[in-house]
């Protein structure tokens, strides 16, 4: 995870997706004997003692225990370079010099996966750190840290220390990449809404390839846009926006999952949809929330439909769909048992009958509850002081 090319993604996060997709139990025998080689060969590239290790002890890899014997020696050779360069700039040299030495203790640490230690040294070096663009970017190193072990504890309070850095100064470089950084944090804890905005402000200023290729920062974009934006600014902000326009089609089905929502072609949603539940089941930040995902899609296009209709028969929403009336029978008891679709299904005639809740009436029956509430409050304790 030190630096990376520009516009490439850090080696240690591919490597994190490989080993997500090779515990994962939907993924096939075949392709996982290819992801267990990658893996092994990515360890033995960057001398991945700990991290073999942690692998082998949950038996996701098998122990060979001179290829472990090797790396060590390995990791404690260069480690003992790194110390001699510090002390070396310690000796001989200036601040500058010594807090990049301590920094290259850092990434080493990183690079071989040794959580515990590269953080103990990314402290270290922050303590010899002056600048504050130079806090953030190890700051940024923490992160990527946080995300290959999927630690949402050290993310949130990386986020928030990133946060209080920038109110002593900062550049918009810096401040529009942790944007997107937090909105990954939003997406793998389930805050859609907030991810999603945070994603929308930096379309346009994205320079995060470190995390994961633009193509899959639209993807993310448009999913959770999807699920939280109203039809108007999924217009303005997603359906018709230059930036996402120009990628969307390099997405499988991801074009046509946008535009056939918006456009209100069901059946072509459905077909899209199915295709799209397979790369949100792979995905290693979706995943967790692939089910509730599913259902709040759902949600949406459901919504939608019954928007326009007083009463529709469900045959009719059936055929809408491409789906057969039993299937959309159940789907709708469950959603309208659940709250989350405003409708009644007359069985006998067949019919859906919609009852949108109107947000005055409602306002007052809360009121009117949160008054009740409060009286009986108050006569319990009237009695209390009469007593």
């Amino acid at each position: 995870m030190d630096g990376g090319a520009e516009g490439t993604q850090q080696p240690h996060l591919i490597l994190a997706h490989k080993l997500f997709l090779l515990t994962h139990p939907d993924v096939q025998d075949i392709e996982k004997v290819q992801l267990k080689s990658d893996v092994l060969d990515s360890i033995k590239s960057d001398g991945m003692a700990p991290l073999y290790e942690t692998l082998a002890a949950s038996s996701v890899l098998e122990l060979d225990q001179s290829l472990l014997d090797s790396m060590r020696a390995s990791n404690e050779e260069e480690l003992k370079k790194l110390d001699e360069k510090i002390a070396d700039a310690e000796e001989n040299l200036g601040e500058s010099e010594v807090r990049e030495a301590h920094l290259a203790k850092a990434l080493y640490f990183i690079r071989i996966s040794d959580k515990e230690k590269a953080l103990e040294q990314l402290k270290l070096t922050e303590g010899k750190t002056v600048a504050v663009g130079q806090k953030m970017d190890l700051v940024f190193y923490t992160l990527q840290l946080a995300f290959f072990y999927m630690d949402f504890d050290l993310v949130s309070k990386s986020v928030d220390k990133a946060k209080k850095l920038f109110e002593e100064g900062g550049d918009w470089e810096r401040k529009n990449r942790l944007k997107v950084y937090e909105g990954l944090y939003c997406m793998s804890t389930r805050n859609f809404k907030k991810a999603a905005s945070l994603f929308l402000d930096s379309i346009s200023t994205f320079t995060t390839y470190e995390i994961f290729p633009y193509e899959t920062f639209i993807f993310y974009t448009v999913l959770t846009s999807i699920i939280t934006l109203d039809r108007v600014s999924l217009k303005q902000k997603v359906v018709d926006a230059p930036e996402i326009l120009t990628v969307l089609g390099k997405i499988p089905f991801l074009s046509e999952f946008l535009n056939s929502l918006y456009e209100c072609q069901y059946k072509a949603f459905f077909s899209a949809f199915a295709g799209m539940a397979e790369q949100i089941k792979f995905d290693r930040y979706l995943s967790p929330h692939f089910r509730f995902y599913m259902r709040e899609v759902r949600t949406v296009v459901y919504s939608q439909f019954l928007e326009s209709y007083k009463s529709v028969t469900v045959d009719a929403m059936a055929n809408a769909f491409g789906v057969s009336v039993d299937f959309i029978d159940q789907e709708l008891s469950r959603f309208i048992a659940a709250g989350k679709l405003h409708c009644k299904i007359d069985k006998v005639a067949g019919v859906l009958e919609t009852n949108r809740p109107d947000a005055k009436n409602a306002l007052y029956q809360a009121t009117i509850k949160q008054g009740d509430f409060l009286l009986n409050r108050i006569q319990k304790l009237s009695r209390v002081i009469d007593l």
